[in-house]
């Protein structure tokens, strides 16, 4: 992958039916990025395309370790080795099922039953991979938008460089972008519908996947690491 701006951590499902299922929704498939068919889906308020534009340029795919850009002295290889050796050292996380909600206008899975498990996961990943991150800019704080953030989510974000990790991060699988109140109900029925087959059955995150952002700013894979540990 040539021209990374930056590298994130994320889960996304290995190949199968819930990544077949994801790549559907959001017109991308997980694994390799190329553009997939979405459903044609009656009736919604727009188009399924321009309800998930956004969430389509990440990958369908939980956040672990937010985008950063790498610090100076950082290469690919570096940030790959780190990744690597993290998921030799931790175990998959196991829950009790996915449950869809609507995150303040925005619709995602969430999972059920390992909330602590997860918070320790996101914790160590955050801590181990921080050396790795340029430290943020001017720009990158502003684009935070600093001033809605708690005192805490402050400090967060100046010693992690993302506000939503340690005890406020909250995993989740985004579906959609933010919504208009109007357009929620529509929408989370026809999200339940497609993800039925998954909904509800056991989940678990079992790999680490690097992922890098391309100069045109859409979020590949480039690489997934079993956890083992």
């Amino acid at each position: 992958m040539a021209e990374i701006q930056r590298y994130a951590v994320y889960y996304a499902p290995r190949s199968g039916e819930f990544a077949d299922l994801a790549g559907q929704w959001l017109g991308r498939a997980v694994e390799t990025g190329m553009p997939l068919a979405q459903p044609d889906v009656q009736p919604l308020p727009a188009p399924l395309s321009q309800l998930t534009a956004e969430a389509r340029r990440y990958g369908f795919h939980g956040t672990i370790r937010a985008p950063f850009r790498p610090a100076a002295s950082v290469s690919e290889g570096d940030v790959s080795a780190a990744v690597k050796a993290l998921a030799a050292q931790l175990a998959p996380v196991r829950c009790d099922g996915l449950q869809l909600e609507n995150l303040l206008g925005f619709l995602a899975l969430t999972p059920l039953g390992c909330e602590a498990a997860l918070l320790e996961l996101g914790a160590i990943v955050v801590e181990t991979t921080n050396a790795l991150r340029r430290p943020l800019s001017d720009e990158d704080i502003a684009r935070r938008r600093p001033e809605t953030l708690t005192p805490r989510q402050r400090i967060l974000l100046d010693l992690w460089g993302y506000p939503y990790v340690m005890e406020e991060f909250r995993f989740h699988l985004t579906l959609t972008d933010r919504l208009p109140p109007e357009h929620i109900p529509a929408v989370m029925a026809a999200a339940k519908a497609h993800f039925a087959p998954i909904i509800d059955q056991p989940f678990t995150i079992d790999d680490l996947c690097l992922f890098g952002e391309d100069s045109e700013g859409a979020f590949r894979l480039i690489h997934r690491y079993a956890l083992t540990g």
